[in-house]
């Protein structure tokens, strides 16, 4: 058959992890690379966490899996420590992002049509956004290399400029249900967003009485130096979606909102055999255990400004290559004068440094929250030997 038994969906190269130790990644060759990429932000707390591996060990030898027919002690553990850390009143487990994403959409529209609006269901989202690759994910993308060979889209989606306040204004209309936005886009070139424009997508969410539905999936969960990102705009969502880090690295997503923003999920509107069962609870808590206090998050803070510094030193030596650092926490973007993914192999397959190339010709820093001194000295001596090795190919 020419058909690869993993269906090639992925453009997978060389390297192939067998083993992780705290911050790096051995090949099966022995080869040892320094994670800066973890899992696309999903292992905060590196590949060896005691904490971690010990809550899952222990929950596997008492109980994996068990219906949501049934009562959950470790669902309602896990629930209660993100209402008691966040702005939500519920939350509902899902296995992925996109079904939190899935979710959260769900809501919105639930919201207003629980209520007999059947009308309201438009939801405004953003250009550039990654929100999933499930149809309904997809189709609240405006990519198009996400929508080729799955036409038609699902409706109910209109396309805004992101960080533009007026336009989002522009496109409310009778059948506006919401809006869906990441604080801080990932995937489309680790773009933060305005205070103006959050602050100001939650007035015209109060005025016009819409969801703000908030896609934290990859920069919720400490990522930022904040539990979840949008503290730092100094606004509550209606409706957070999160997932990557939740879990440190067991499948595991969460849609959280308030009461009023779930008024519209109720029994049988929704449903998941596998979310919140005890294993991925188990991961989840061991998580929060870890994250969720002031002390790590103001260590993440710290990293991520001592590193930011580094970084815009840093390229002032290379001004053909590199153009300006942005992010936050240790969410953090180098944007390039070139294109992103040449340079991005070049520390892989020369310097073992992984790191995750995105939109925007930007590459993400997305370390283990874990990281110390060490691992940082060690990137900043790969990406300087990256950097003067790098032959920048030629235009065509």
């Amino acid at each position: 058959m020419a058909i690869t038994p993993l269906m090639p969906v992925y453009p997978r190269c060389g390297v192939r992890p067998v083993r992780g130790e705290h911050c790096h990644l051995i090949d099966e060759d022995g080869t040892r690379y320094l994670d800066f990429a973890s899992g696309i932000a999903v292992n905060l707390l590196g590949h060896s966490h005691p904490g971690l591996i010990g809550a899952i060990q222990k929950q596997a030898e008492t109980l994996m899996h068990v219906s949501n027919l049934y009562g959950s002690p470790q669902g309602e553990k896990l629930a209660q420590m993100l209402v008691d850390n966040t702005f939500a009143d519920t939350v509902f487990f899902t296995n992925s992002g996109a079904e939190a994403v899935e979710t959260a959409i769900k809501a919105v529209r639930a919201y207003h049509q629980s209520a007999g609006n059947e009308h309201r269901y438009e939801i405004i989202t953003f250009t550039n956004a990654f929100h999933g690759r499930t149809m309904a994910t997809i189709s609240a993308s405006n990519q198009t290399k996400m929508h080729h060979g799955f036409m038609p889209l699902l409706e109910g989606f209109k396309y805004c400029e992101f960080d533009d306040l007026e336009m989002a204004k522009s496109l409310i209309g009778p059948n506006t249900a919401g809006f869906l936005v990441e604080p801080i886009q990932g995937e489309g070139g680790i773009r933060p967003a305005s205070e103006e424009f959050m602050k100001g997508l939650r007035a015209l969410a109060d005025e016009h009485d819409l969801m703000l539905a908030l896609d934290e999936v990859q920069c919720g969960v400490a990522r930022t130096g904040t539990l979840y990102a949008y503290e730092q705009y100094g606004i509550l969502p209606d409706i957070v979606a999160t997932a990557k880090g939740i879990g440190g690295g067991f499948p595991l997503g969460a849609c959280l909102a308030t009461e009023k923003a779930a008024r519209g999920m109720t029994f049988g509107t929704h449903g998941s055999t596998y979310g919140g069962n005890p294993l991925a609870m188990a991961a989840g808590t061991a998580v929060m255990e870890a994250v969720a206090n002031e002390e790590f998050l103001a260590s993440v803070r710290d990293k991520g400004e001592r590193i930011r510094a580094r970084l815009e030193q840093f390229i002032g030596n290379y001004p053909d290559l590199f153009e300006l650092v942005r992010g936050k926490g240790l969410m953090l973007g180098l944007k390039m004068k070139v294109e992103a993914r040449p340079f991005f192999v070049h520390l892989r397959d020369n310097h073992e440094l992984l790191m995750v190339a995105a939109g925007d010709n930007t590459l993400r820093l997305l370390p283990p929250l874990v990281i110390g001194d060490e691992e940082i000295e060690e990137f900043f001596e790969k990406l300087s030997a990256g950097a003067a090795d790098y032959e920048i190919p030629e235009a065509t």
